[in-house]
């Protein structure tokens, strides 16, 4: 059975540590160990998790590298990325979201988790990535929250 490709945004990662998201990101990074899945990381996601405390880049450092796919930056990212940005979907104060999404669609991921309810998992933030990804030739692209990812 193939594995899914899911790309986690660095509020995944930050999530292990917060009361609210704790059980549900500790459990995602576990199914990764498991072997369930595979995680797609970005530069975007690399270059906020070195600004992070240690203990949130431990996270990604203690999973086995067979379960990583690392992207590279691209100009298709940056371009899709602004795209976003001059469609509306989130403002310039939001330009690393923007660039997580751009990342995950340029990698065709099977879906994106986060816990970004503001810019990235809500409802007309999804319409908008969809319809802007449709609009340039690239699929849409399914964003959930970990809770809706993990098995309970």
């Amino acid at each position: 059975m193939k594995k899914l490709r899911i790309y986690a945004d660095t509020s995944v990662f930050g999530g292990c540590f917060d009361d609210e998201f704790s059980e549900d990101s500790k459990a995602f990074f576990n199914d990764i160990k498991a072997g369930k899945f595979i995680l797609i990381v970005s530069p975007t996601t690399l270059r906020e998790l070195n600004n992070a405390p240690d203990f949130v880049q431990k996270v990604l450092a203690d999973l086995p590298p067979s379960s990583l796919e690392l992207l590279e930056y691209s100009d298709e990212i940056g371009f899709l990325r602004d795209e976003y940005l001059k469609a509306g979907v989130v403002s310039n104060s939001c330009k690393s979201d923007a660039e997580h999404v751009a990342s995950a669609s340029i990698a065709e991921v099977d879906l994106i988790i986060s816990w970004n309810f503001k810019h990235i998992v809500h409802y007309d933030k999804i319409c908008g990535y969809k319809a802007v990804n449709l609009l340039n030739g690239y699929k849409p692209i399914n964003i959930y929250s970990p809770k809706e990812v993990i098995e309970q």
